[in-house]
């Protein structure tokens, strides 16, 4: 009985081992991929020095190593889109003061380029709210227009609109007569990327990175349109037992690339996370076979408004009907507090199904539910009558769209049982 006993202990003990090493590989090649992603080579993969390139042509090579179908001769499906880019001269210095790119100050992702030396006439919320401002840029066609920062708090609904819409137009309307727009804020340095390209260029400046009154400032900003920038989605494929319906995994690995020749957007959470989750779903069905045959999408351009998405549910390889269900990784990296789910409360059978299978092995925090919400690139399926959920991880970090999103500060911090979740989900399906 006694050696029954230490039998059963050691062929448990040795297959928890097995299980422990297979999760550690896991997250070993997450954090492999998302430090490749993240790297310089990659340049935010964005719309700079070939990056979103080069980041498609890395999936490739893994589509490759797993052994993934091809639909055609190639895992790309090109398509074109305007961008607008910065890849020169980015420089800005306030009042003698010089300051950094992406720490102290973004520029608006639709500006022109700019390079000169400019006055700076200051508005008020007390001038806008008033129309004060507009006599005071009547006669700034050779400034700049600085607004002060304000919380909005402490403003009236209509106010908060009416200052917006003021906002909006001296940001981008065509009849401001000023050079272009300084803006200080108070709030995270957030940034992103844009289709097109506005008449001025709009500045967003961190409040304390500068001493008032703004009276000056120099700048040196280089743009370059991009009317029908080449990308691609990055697509591939895994023969299940069944291939009469298809379960489609799918993560967007653009990013927002670099705002000038040094400052690179890494992209570590979004979303390398979500791409190192869809390479290690890859890698797992590669060696044990899929119920379902099981189809791999890397969508580009989803930074610029889910383009790479539409792209193909616009020119699908494959009939969307045949679509038993789709995941979507975006934001994969944290999971302190457990998961989110989009479209739980629509699919509600599959939802209460992840959450009986988290609970039974008692897996992750908590598996939030969330009604439908066209916030990644799940939304184009959703759109098309495509049963789908979109997952993201709560807690931790809160690096966005700056920055600070990088490979070595991103934690994973149950990113084993947010994998081991989806391997038990999309197998009980």
């Amino acid at each position: 009985m006694i050696y029954k006993t230490l039998s059963f202990c050691f062929v448990f003990l040795l297959n928890l081992a097995v299980v422990c090493q297979c999760h550690a590989q896991e997250v070993e090649y997450a954090r492999e991929v998302i430090a490749t992603l993240c790297s310089e080579l990659m340049k935010g993969r964005g719309y700079v020095g070939n990056g979103d390139r080069n980041a498609a042509e890395y999936l490739a090579s893994e589509f490759e190593k797993a052994g993934l179908k091809k639909y055609a001769k190639t895992y790309f499906q090109t398509f074109t889109t305007p961008v607008n880019s910065f890849p020169g001269n980015m420089s800005l210095t306030v009042n003698g003061t010089m300051l950094k790119p992406g720490e102290d100050f973004l520029i608006d992702p639709s500006s022109p380029g700019i390079s000169g030396s400019f006055q700076v006439q200051m508005l008020t919320t007390e001038d806008l709210l008033s129309n004060g401002w507009l006599q005071k840029i009547k006669d700034a066609s050779s400034k700049f227009v600085g607004i002060d920062a304000f919380d909005k708090t402490k403003f009236s609904a209509d106010e908060q609109k009416r200052l917006n819409e003021i906002i909006s137009f001296l940001k981008y309307g065509k009849d401001n007569p000023a050079k272009g727009t300084l803006i200080l804020t108070t709030e995270k340095m957030t940034w992103s990327v844009a289709t097109e390209l506005f008449y001025k260029p709009a500045l967003i400046v961190r409040a304390k990175s500068i001493s008032l009154p703004i009276t000056t400032l120099e700048i040196s900003a280089e743009n370059k349109f991009l009317k029908d920038h080449k990308t691609q989605n990055v697509i591939g494929y895994i023969e299940g037992s069944r291939s009469d319906s298809l379960v489609v995994l799918t993560a967007h690995y653009d990013h927002l690339g670099m705002m000038g020749r040094e400052t690179i957007f890494p992209g570590a959470n979004d979303n390398a996370s979500g791409v190192s989750m869809l390479l290690n779903m890859m890698k797992y069905f590669s060696n044990t076979k899929p119920a379902y045959s099981t189809v791999f999408i890397a969508f580009a351009a989803e930074e610029l408004g889910l383009v790479g998405s539409s792209y193909f549910t616009s020119h699908p390889l494959f009939s969307l009907n045949q679509i038993k269900f789709l995941i979507n990784f975006d934001l994969a990296g944290t999971g302190d507090d457990g998961i989110q789910v989009v479209n739980g409360k629509i699919y509600q059978q599959k939802f209460d199904m992840m959450v009986r299978l988290n609970e039974q092995h008692g897996l992750l925090k908590q598996v939030k539910i969330r009604g439908e919400a066209c916030n990644s690139d799940h939304c184009m399926f959703y759109a098309k009558g495509v049963p789908c959920f979109y997952i993201y991880t709560l807690g931790g970090i809160q690096a966005y769209h700056d920055i600070n999103d990088r490979a070595e500060t991103l934690p994973l911090t149950d990113y084993r049982d947010y994998f081991a979740l989806l391997i038990k989900f999309i197998q009980t399906l």
